[in-house]
């Protein structure tokens, strides 16, 4: 029994996690502190979505409790038009200034997948000629699809296109709920190509280490260009430095040199440089310089021992009283005394040498900071899954009218009343700035208005959540002529409806919330809402629409009142 158990605790010695991998796990957690929203299959819109994490973790994600750096730039200069995106760029220099590739490396939950993917026991690509150069690939994505088609197009290009966290967290994430099965009829061809090109990413990653991160990441891109200058990472001292090519061999990135723009700031090249120049940067903030040096060294004390002086003195005199053998140049063996005194000096680990007390105190420090962010990400959980009010869900009856309101308008219209629409069909078009499939499809509705003015009225209505002004959106996307009444939605919303009981009696009742979250939405844009004369909701789809399926959703509408 005792050897089971010994062999238990040591497969568990052998396979606890490092410091670093705790650290991805941590962040991974701390990103996605919404967990709620996977089991209501909902995504959080909370205050904090204003908010970017260092890492890669896409907004849409039902976890996510922050926005994505990259998608934010993205959106940030697809709406920017002549104007530079000053706060976009000021977050990303302080995320490069302060850690660079150090949040690839300890803070990216993608990277923490491709490193757990790279595990499972298969044939490996090691490292060569090739992918050294197709690293550079991601220096291309970042100038194309991240920076100069985004500005082009309007449009979030890498996101769209491309990246594998919006397509496992933002699509994958919402589809497999079971209430969000009306997504499926809104996919096409893109979803294909970006679901495929995940599946080709996650298989690559088994066999490639970090291979989206080495060949694609556009992120880590932009952080490798802030690695000399950064103020964490790990640095080479050239003077002690052999060139021996041990942490260039060990390294599984396709880095030239110890920090270079390739490198992901990991820091496990430390252990195996042999002359210790390799280190990480600001220890001298934590260490006294001395200590530095013997640490590097592999030296045990950095001050002489305390001993006991007057002992080893009388000892010494010992040995002078004592009697010389008669043998010429033969000396009697010493006092036993003076043999156990010089041991114990030697053996004796001074307790007060600055080596060991930088220990003592660096480890108390870890266990200090391990305990405070543990109970903050505790905090954290508890606040977003059980302290934060939970989303308001769907409050309409079936048999219930479309909700009046009144809401802010744009174009020079100040407000706008449901009531103003009062026997006609009301088209709903929830949408933002910042939603590329919204500003795709909004043509649509301007159509659909143009066409049957007489008996349609199209209401373009802005999500909640304003990142940027709408105004001055509108009108750099050409849409200022545009036959839709462009709204804000709200959250203090006086929303006023009747329901009809199982006695006949109609009841009017009165509820406060934002119209998208009342008539259903569960946090994804664009949303499509069709309200009949009789103010009945008759359509709803979460997700973009053809101009084809709404002009089908609303004919039958029309015929019907046409025919009466």
């Amino acid at each position: 029994m005792k050897k089971f158990f010994k062999k238990v605790k040591d497969w568990f010695i052998a396979h606890r996690p490092s410091k670093r991998r705790l650290i991805q796990v941590y962040a991974a957690l701390l990103y996605n502190a919404n967990i709620k929203g996977f089991v209501q299959g909902r995504i959080f819109t909370g205050g904090t979505k204003n908010l970017c994490a260092p890492g890669l973790n896409c907004y849409s994600c039902p976890g996510a409790v922050s926005a994505c750096p990259l998608g934010a730039l993205q959106n940030a200069l697809s709406s920017s038009d002549k104007t530079v995106p000053f706060y976009m760029l000021g977050i990303i220099a302080l995320f490069g200034i302060t850690l660079a590739r150090t949040i690839c490396g300890f803070l990216c939950p993608v990277g923490l997948g491709q490193e757990l993917l790279y595990k499972i026991k298969t044939p490996k690509l090691k490292k060569n000629r090739v992918t050294r150069v197709l690293s550079y690939i991601k220096y291309v994505l970042l100038v194309g699809l991240v920076v100069i088609l985004p500005i082009m197009l309007h449009s979030p290009t890498f996101c769209k296109y491309i990246c594998p966290a919006g397509t496992f967290g933002g699509g994958i994430g919402l589809l497999l709920h079971p209430e969000n099965g009306d997504f499926f009829d809104s996919l096409a061809s893109l979803f294909t190509w970006k679901f495929g090109l995940l599946v080709a990413i996650v298989v690559l990653c088994v066999f490639c280490y970090r291979a989206f991160c080495r060949f694609l990441c556009p992120l880590g891109a932009l952080y490798g260009l802030f690695n000399r200058i950064a103020l964490m990472g790990v640095k080479l001292d050239q003077s002690k430095c052999t060139d021996c090519g041990l942490c260039l061999t060990h390294c599984k990135m396709d880095i030239s040199r110890v920090g270079d723009h390739e490198c992901i700031e990991c820091g496990e090249c430390i252990s195996v440089c042999p002359t210790k120049a390799i280190s990480w940067k600001g220890s001298k903030i934590f260490l006294h310089p001395n200590a530095v040096a013997a640490v590097a060294d592999g030296a045990e004390e950095t001050a002489p021992a305390k001993v006991d002086l007057l002992k080893i003195s009388e000892a010494n005199a010992a040995v002078v009283e004592t009697p010389v053998s008669p043998v010429a140049n033969v000396v009697e063996e010493r006092p036993a005394e003076v043999v156990e005194s010089a041991s114990q000096a030697k053996a004796i680990k001074i307790a007060n040498s600055p080596l060991d007390r930088i220990k003592r105190r660096n480890k108390w420090l870890e266990i200090a900071a391990w305990t405070v962010a543990s109970l903050f990400l505790a905090f954290v959980l508890i606040y977003y899954n059980f302290i934060l009010p939970p989303d308001k869900e769907i409050k309409l009856p079936k048999d219930a009218t479309c909700p009046q309101f009144t809401m802010q308008g744009y174009n020079g219209t100040e407000t706008y009343s449901f009531s103003e629409s009062e026997g006609k069909v009301v088209v709903i078009n929830f949408w933002a700035t910042w939603c590329t499939g919204c500003v795709a499809e909004l043509p649509h509705f301007n159509e659909l208005q143009e066409n049957y003015s007489e008996d349609v009225v199209v209401l373009a209505v802005h999500g909640d959540l304003i990142t940027e002004d709408v105004q001055p959106f509108i009108e750099k996307m050409n849409w200022g002529d545009y036959s839709v009444k462009f709204v804000q939605d709200s959250t203090d919303l006086k929303l006023e409806y009747t329901v009809t009981g199982a006695d006949g009696k109609v009841e009017t009742k009165t509820e406060v919330s934002d119209l998208y979250t009342f008539l259903g939405g569960k946090g994804a844009w664009p949303m499509t809402v069709i309200v009949d004369r009789e103010g009945k909701i008759s359509f709803t789809r979460q997700n973009s629409i053809s101009y084809k399926d709404l002009e089908n959703a609303v004919l039958p509408l029309i015929g019907a009142q046409d025919n009466a």
